[in-house]
């Protein structure tokens, strides 16, 4: 059993056959067992432009989340700063951490959230992709106005979402906690804890290295049923591997009928293999494997498949077999002031 807090990412994945609202509807019902399953918190992702990924803010959902829970964290996970102003970004924040006292937030992430080139001009109001300087003056910007312009009380708790040593090396410069994409790039892990530990200045947001670390989990009763569950993320992956992301997330059945491939089952094979798929005890197995070898302070499960009730039987299953009872009452680090 691991005893570090668990939490989850949402990515609310618009399922073949169904609506955007359908969709809506099911992360407000996952926020709601997301909490009564004990875990800590919960993050929701950007993305635009995408047939198999909902175009939800991520501010509105902490917000619609925030109103039907009363425990769980709720948060980005994250907003992509070059996408918003850093005067919004503080704003709203700011607020929901005032309307929801020490339960919000702020994960902050550079990505662009599609792979359309017009709708990541049109967020960016006709500018070209953000450089180095310019994504860490945004972040920078953002915390600075959390506490000199918005000034209320309490403030949100800020994270730097990074899957490269260059997003480490930021939020060790900036002194924030750090929630690594083991689920998008696993081989830039270790490497970017690394350095982010070796460089890690404390500041008024962290006072020591913080990790969180993201994997793709999918549990189920057997090795077998969670492959197809699992299998229609594979379809959306191997679009990506192309640089497309205009796949719809398809049925396990359509998944299972899908063709990949040579290479495209090689590297799907090589990236499960750095995930937790599979059976309660294999899943316990790699997600140990996984603190042990990150030193994580706190493991985020993100489970892209196709229905919800499969999605929260996968967390159930983690809860009952992986998360050690203090797992789920594990405090929430104070913000030295």
């Amino acid at each position: 059993m691991i005893t570090l807090p668990f939490s989850a990412l949402e990515v609310a994945m618009v399922q073949s056959g169904s609506s955007a609202a359908d969709t809506l509807r099911d992360t407000a019902e996952f926020a709601r067992r997301i909490e009564d399953l004990g875990y800590l918190r919960l993050w929701y992702a950007e993305h635009h432009h995408s047939p198999a990924i909902g175009a939800f803010p991520p501010v509105v959902l902490i917000a619609h989340a925030a109103a039907s829970t009363s425990s769980v964290r709720l948060g980005s996970g994250g907003v992509l700063a070059p996408n918003h102003a850093p005067l919004m970004l503080a704003e709203q924040f700011g607020t929901l951490a005032a309307l929801h006292p020490d339960r919000i937030d702020l994960g902050i992430g550079r990505g662009p959230g599609t792979f359309d080139e017009s709708t990541a001009r049109a967020l960016r109001r006709g500018a070209g992709p953000t450089t180095d300087d310019e994504y860490r003056d945004d972040v920078a910007a953002t915390l600075r106005l959390l506490v000199d312009e918005v000034a209320l009380d309490p403030l949100p708790e800020p994270w730097l979402l990074s899957s490269s040593t260059a997003g480490a090396a930021l939020a060790a410069e900036l002194g924030l906690p750090i929630a690594f994409a083991h689920h998008i790039r696993p081989d830039n892990t270790l490497a970017a804890l690394a350095h982010y530990r070796a460089h890690f200045a404390p500041s008024r947001w962290c006072a020591r290295p913080r990790v969180l670390v993201c994997v793709e989990t999918v549990c189920a009763e057997t090795q077998e049923e969670a492959a197809r569950l699992a299998g229609p993320m594979d379809v959306v992956k191997a679009g990506l591997l192309k640089g497309r992301g205009d796949f719809p997330f398809p049925t396990p059945a359509e998944a299972a009928a899908h063709a990949f491939t040579a290479e495209e089952t090689q590297a799907l094979a090589g990236f499960r293999a750095q995930q937790a798929v599979g059976s309660p005890e294999t899943v316990a197995k790699r997600l140990t494997d996984l603190v042990a070898a990150t030193r994580a302070d706190e493991l985020m499960l993100v489970t892209p498949v196709y229905s919800l009730a499969d999605r929260l039987r996968s967390y159930e299953l983690v809860g009952r077999h992986v998360m050690a009872p203090t797992a789920t009452t594990a405090p929430i680090a104070s913000i030295p002031q």
